[in-house]
């Protein structure tokens, strides 16, 4: 299909308390526009960022299960990280649902050393692209997004999603590297991060967005606002854009 519909949520969550969180998406995801094609959550939306075992659920547990009964009910891919045990290993772990009920995933590469990530995690090691409904594509979870090796475009993806809990802090980086990478790889982005404070006290200010292959918003929401933006994206515009501009291996327009 040519065009996609994306819905970013961009959350509050209570640390800590997956089954708050949980209920708490599903009234906001009422919201959702008719028909979505994907929704993506943040980064490690049950639990809100936390880096301790105690929160980990085992590979495709509840709230994977959950996901997967949001995606039959809007027919849609859903797409968030989670903490996770599996095999004897911790991950940050990317899964991607589609209403079918095929599961893809990817693991976080770049570990947040300043959080304390590498003493439970373990870091990834595989790039994933994920074909749905005519468009591949890739994934990277927050920190990622500061190693642009890491979604580099071969000519293999459309859209490029981030999960992130991006404090406020830093703000400007989040804003000015989702920018950067869409440009640099000619590729929509879809890019979902919380609001609030966390437990620790750190603030976050959102500032999801949807961005085109030249970096220019296809949707956004003000900071500090919970909600959902949503875009519709066309393979068309951006072969065009690839085609007039060419800049990536042969096979990105395909």
């Amino acid at each position: 299909m040519d065009e996609l519909v994306i819905a970013v949520a961009q959350l509050r969550m209570v640390d800590g308390d997956v089954a708050t969180n949980l209920a708490h998406y599903t009234d906001v995801l009422t919201e959702l526009p008719q028909p979505t094609d994907l929704i993506l959550l943040p980064e490690m939306f049950p639990t809100g960022y936390q880096i301790r075992t105690s929160i980990l659920e085992p590979h495709l547990g509840s709230s994977v299960a959950w996901m997967h009964n949001l995606a039959a009910h809007y027919d849609a891919m859903v797409g968030g990280t989670i903490g996770v045990t599996d095999a004897g290993k911790s991950y940050n772990r990317f899964y991607l649902v589609e209403p079918t009920g095929n599961v893809s995933y990817y693991d976080k590469q770049h570990l947040f050393a300043m959080a304390g990530e590498e003493k439970i995690f373990t870091a990834g090691n595989r790039r994933i692209v994920v074909n749905f409904r005519g468009w591949r594509i890739a994934l990277q979870t927050c920190f990622d997004l500061r190693f642009p090796e890491s979604a580099r475009n071969c000519g293999d993806y459309d859209l490029l999603l981030y999960a992130a809990s991006w404090p406020a802090a830093r703000d400007y980086a989040w804003r000015s590297l989702l920018v950067a990478r869409a440009i640099e790889n000619q590729t929509y982005i879809a890019a979902a991060n919380r609001v609030g404070d966390d437990a620790k006290g750190h603030a976050y200010v959102g500032h999801s967005c949807i961005l085109d292959a030249e970096g220019k918003a296809c949707s956004e929401l003000p900071d500090v606002a919970e909600g959902i933006l949503t875009a519709r994206i066309s393979k068309k515009h951006l072969a065009i854009l690839r085609t007039s501009f060419p800049v990536l291996p042969k096979n990105a327009d395909q």
